[in-house]
């Protein structure tokens, strides 16, 4: 066979029989692996779309056809064969090919995806917006089972069912989103079982009532109709059905004929159609079958062993806080924890699994989770939401309604705060001082390492109010200056005193803001350092009147951030703030360092644009002139 970079796809496709198709996806499963293994990446969930994947190019004509990827995480084998095969060696990397669908990558990636539940709302406007029109191609969505514990893609199929425009669904069940599927309906999916006997019989019924003019005669087909669903399927798939979605399935999902055959029927339909494909995530490669958990996303890691590479020994700011709240709920029994579908993810596992009664998953769900922390606020427990910063911006109507409006002690543990790297534009976490600001009751913390995250989470359950904690990707380097029963996370502290400059720093920049401060002082310049651990109510209390510079450096936007809250602090003092953040824009995939070098977070752009400010200022005479 021919190098997948020496195809023409998708066109080639469309030309394949059923034995090159099958090889064909022997050939892309042994490409993810090998590519994935050295830069990264989402490996299970791929592996168990190759087949589906395959038939939906053979089927549709991408991109007159409207293909839609749920989060996008898993259109991998959706770039291979749209022709992107020889951008896998740059995937996820700086200035790389992205790894979820990106609308300047290809005419074939139709929306910039990375958060669940939105393709099927994208694909009902898009199919409202082509029968408007007048067009004819097909509207299809592709959405996973874990998906369908958000809210959102029910609102959809309540209102694709109610118009009636034509959209094929695609549920990708494999069983699994971060963590294990949850809930009533994983459960229902589960059970669903099916035979051809209904479809036929379905058709049959919908002929008759359709030809007849008596409406007694429609009517008792009608009733004889929904007999049909209730005895020969049990009850499969009347949920969709009953909200006026055809159903089809489950089928195998990995039997390229089969979805084909599926998918030519529903495209010969002019009706919204479910296709149910049950898939095996990581399907192909052991170690991600085996664990699909640990291979959902991963680092680097050897395709024989499975082994992450390069793993560091520092333990996480996830594991640091899943240790702690475990050990914290030992000592309260007031205190629960709440989380959305990634349990394991953010450190949960252990307090899983020793205090099942006091850990809800509620699935991909993130604004019923804070609504229902604020309930069990309300009766009196201590609930401790932990969710990624990028993912509780979802729930910002619930953190503003019903958790801060009521002044309820709802504590929140924002995992991937800040920038976190190759996952990029949709999942960096550098929007979240920004609207946690403008709530009134809300406390947000920030710790710059692992003891002092520990003592913040300690702070937190012993206050009245909402608390928002919020902490970086990565390692928890301990610093050993005192033991978390010591810190202080009340207020700010001033670390160094300096005549002309002071740096004002929060959180996980404190290191960036050291080494500003070592080239400012190599430099010439007299410079302090304040390092804030509560970013809002800010305590200004450590500020020295004859500081005639401040420096704030954050890792969150500039707008309605961290400096901004100084800037208006110190607005009547006699002093110039200068800002560093994260520019007002969407921030692209990279590495801490590569994006911090090109927006001007690193300490050496830093520290040459303070020095270009000042300069400024003493050519023109002063500082206020």
């Amino acid at each position: 066979m021919k190098k997948l970079t020496e195809y023409n796809f998708p066109e080639d496709l469309k030309n394949m029989s059923d034995e090159e198709l099958e090889l064909l996806a022997v050939q892309i499963r042994e490409f993810l692996i090998d590519k994935v293994s050295r830069t990264g990446g989402h490996v299970a969930s791929n592996l168990g779309v190759v087949e589906l994947t395959i038939a939906l190019h053979k089927v549709f004509d991408s991109p007159k056809d409207k293909i839609i990827w749920d989060v996008g995480h898993q259109a991998y084998v959706h770039k291979i064969l749209t022709g992107r095969a020889e951008g896998f060696d740059s995937l996820r990397q700086f200035g790389g090919m992205s790894g979820f669908p990106k609308t300047c990558e290809s005419e074939h990636d139709l929306f910039d995806t990375g958060h669940s539940t939105t393709s099927l709302s994208l694909a009902c406007g898009m199919a409202a917006a082509r029968d408007i029109k007048g067009e004819k191609h097909e509207v299809i969505a592709v959405i996973g089972d874990g998906s369908l514990t958000g809210g959102m893609a029910y609102e959809a199929m309540d209102n694709l069912g109610f118009k009636k425009n034509k959209v094929i669904i695609i549920l990708n069940d494999n069983g699994m989103s971060i963590s294990k599927n949850v809930g009533g309906i994983s459960r229902y999916l589960g059970a669903i079982r099916t035979s051809h006997g209904y479809i036929k019989a379905k058709n049959f019924v919908k002929d008759k009532t359709g030809g007849t003019k008596s409406s007694r005669i429609a009517q008792g087909l009608a009733n004889f109709k929904n007999d049909i669903k209730y005895t020969i399927l049990n009850n499969p798939g009347i949920f969709f059905e009953n909200l006026g979605i055809t159903y089809f399935g489950p089928i195998d999902g990995h039997d390229i004929r089969q979805v084909t055959e599926a998918l030519e029927k529903a495209r010969s339909l002019d009706e919204p159609v479910v296709i149910h494909c049950l898939t095996k995530k990581g399907k192909g490669y052991a170690n991600a079958e085996k664990m699909p958990r640990k291979f959902h996303g991963i680092g680097p890691f050897d395709p024989e062993t499975g082994e992450v590479l390069n793993k560091s020994d520092v333990p996480s700011f996830s594991s640091v806080m899943g240790n702690h709240l475990l050990d914290m709920a030992r000592k309260d029994d007031k205190l629960v924890a709440i989380t959305a579908a990634m349990g394991m993810a953010t450190g949960l596992k252990d307090m899983s699994i020793e205090m099942p009664d006091r850990y809800f998953d509620v699935g991909i769900a993130e604004e019923h989770g804070v609504t229902f922390a604020a309930g069990l606020a309300k009766a009196g427990l201590k609930p401790m939401v932990c969710i990624y910063s990028s993912f509780l911006q979802r729930a910002y109507d619930q953190l503003l309604e019903d958790v801060c409006l009521q002044n309820l002690h709802v504590v929140f543990l924002m995992d991937r705060a800040g920038v976190v790297g190759a996952d990029g534009e949709t999942h960096h976490g550098i929007f979240d001082l920004s609207y946690l600001n403008s709530m009134p009751n809300m406390t947000v913390l920030a710790p710059k390492d692992g003891e002092e995250l520990k003592a913040m989470m300690d702070w937190a359950a012993m206050q009245d109010g909402p608390v928002a904690i919020r902490y970086p990707r990565g390692e928890a380097v301990t610093r050993n200056e005192v033991m978390s029963t010591d810190l202080d996370v009340s207020g700010s502290r001033r670390v160094f005193t300096g005549k002309e400059i002071d740096i004002w720093t929060l959180g996980k920049m404190y290191d960036t803001a050291c080494e500003v401060r070592k080239i400012l002082e190599s430099r010439g310049y007299s410079c302090g350092l304040v390092d804030v651990s509560k970013a809002k109510p800010l305590d200004i209390s450590v500020y020295d009147d004859d500081t005639r510079y401040v420096i704030s450096i954050e890792d969150n936007i500039v707008t309605g951030g961290f400096g901004d809250s100084l800037s208006k602090n110190l607005m009547d003092r006699n002093c110039k703030v200068i800002r560093y953040g994260w520019p007002d824009t969407f921030v692209a995939h990279g590495s801490f360092d590569q994006l911090a070098d090109k927006y001007g977070l690193s300490p050496e752009k830093i520290a040459a644009s303070v020095i270009e400010h000042v300069s400024s200022d003493r050519k023109r005479g002063g500082l206020f002139r």
